[in-house]
């Protein structure tokens, strides 16, 4: 079944300023499993034609912001000629687990809406990759209302919601999703690893029992920043289980929100609830770069602590590599025993505050690495954080 929804928008703004104008369209959930149908808004105008395409394993990728590209998958015919308010139905067909998007195109312009498909059964693989759609919308500046300010805290500090069925600016590509996200999708479809993926609002109704029995890894490749009680409890508990965690960003759990419906409320940070996130991730959000310090190489410091994770790096204790920071983590008092500093970047944002990869197993047997920066895993196709993400997928997919 396929009809055109008649809701309408306006483009909006958002901070710093506009981008290219796109058409604006959003899927109504952030996953869907093969046989649902996927509901698409569309706001503005009626596109000439939609293709939904699978991210990650396009053989060139372009480097704006504002587009994604990725295989064709199918194509939804053009005439399209009923309409009703709930919007288009798109049929889920027997796809892969991975990040989607339609592309609509018409008059002219293109715009895209992104949507995660799941298994049909959580488990298919051992290893899951969760994608961080609550906090995409949290840094989505889009003007819905349109009283000249973007619907998000950022814009507004006197908001404390944020609707998740909404479009992205920047034509529908999520916010830094070229910089944090993409560069590991991108590694994970060429290297031949199998994954589950998963919103991460998919996690909010899992226990940490349920996570264990189902997966070995579970991997937070872009910046996690805001998670319900639910996805921080069952996480929490997974590593309590033995279960193995790979953070690829930085300041990852650090705001708890709550859901009502389609809106998320930001209700305070999970530290000042007796919850620090360093307890199990291994490390914590220190500070951001406050637009002033330049981003840094690692310097590395820990190939003794974890010779696997160096392995085929041809990479020393003093060698340098890359230019990272924006946000960054370190170990805190509430860090567990163990936690290894296997490269910093020191006083990146300013005396005593550095930035710090981590790594640790608990007595449990949970392994768990943490980069420290924001913008590790965007980095993922390139040498040598290919080669440090394939070592930790092999060292950590294991029980």
């Amino acid at each position: 079944m396929l009809t055109l929804a008649a809701a309408s928008g306006s483009a909006g703004s958002r901070h710093p300023g506009p981008g290219r104008r796109g058409i604006a369209a959003y899927f109504t959930r952030r996953s869907y499993r093969p046989g649902d149908n996927a509901r698409l808004v569309v706001r503005d105008r009626r596109p000439d034609s939609i293709e939904v395409f699978r991210v990650g394993s396009a053989a060139t990728s372009s480097r704006d912001p504002d587009e994604l590209s990725g295989t064709p998958v199918t194509r939804i015919p053009s005439a399209v000629s009923s309409r009703a308010a709930g919007g288009l139905l798109v049929r889920i067909g027997d796809w892969p687990s991975g990040l989607y998007f339609a592309e609509l195109s018409g008059d002219g312009l293109i715009g895209y809406a992104t949507f995660v498909v799941r298994p049909r059964h959580l488990g298919a693989s051992r290893v899951a990759v969760v994608l961080p759609t609550s906090t995409w919308q949290a840094y989505n500046f889009r003007d819905d209302d349109g009283n000249g300010v973007g619907d998000t805290w950022y814009a507004d500090p006197q908001r404390s919601t944020v609707n998740l069925e909404r479009p992205f600016l920047d034509r529908g590509v999520p916010p830094h999703f070229k910089s944090y996200d993409y560069g590991f999708l991108a590694w994970l479809a060429r290297s031949g690893h199998q994954a589950d993926f998963l919103a991460d609002d998919d996690l909010w109704n899992l226990s940490g029992a349920q996570l264990a029995d189902r997966y070995d890894l579970i991997v937070f490749p872009g910046h996690t920043e805001y998670v319900s009680p639910g996805e921080f409890e069952a996480i929490a508990r997974y590593r309590d289980l033995g279960g193995n965690l790979i953070f690829l960003s930085a300041n990852n759990f650090f705001y708890r929100i709550i859901r009502h419906g389609q809106t998320i409320t930001r209700t305070g940070r999970w530290r000042d609830r007796g919850r620090p996130e360093a307890a199990f991730i291994g490390a914590q959000y220190v500070d951001w770069n406050h637009d002033t310090y330049p981003n840094r190489p690692y310097v590395v410091t820990g190939v003794d602590k974890a010779p696997w994770l160096f392995r085929d790096t041809g990479l020393r204790n003093g060698d340098r590599f890359g230019t990272y920071g924006i946000e960054i983590d370190a170990p805190a008092t509430a860090s567990p025993p163990g936690v290894r500093v296997v490269a910093t970047i020191p006083n990146e944002f300013g005396p005593g505050e550095s930035a710090d990869m981590t790594y640790y197993e608990s007595a449990n047997g949970a392994k768990v690495f943490d980069a420290g920066v924001i913008n590790f895993g965007g980095t993922a196709r390139s040498e040598p954080v290919s080669t440090i993400i394939e070592n930790l997928w092999e060292h950590l997919s294991s029980p």
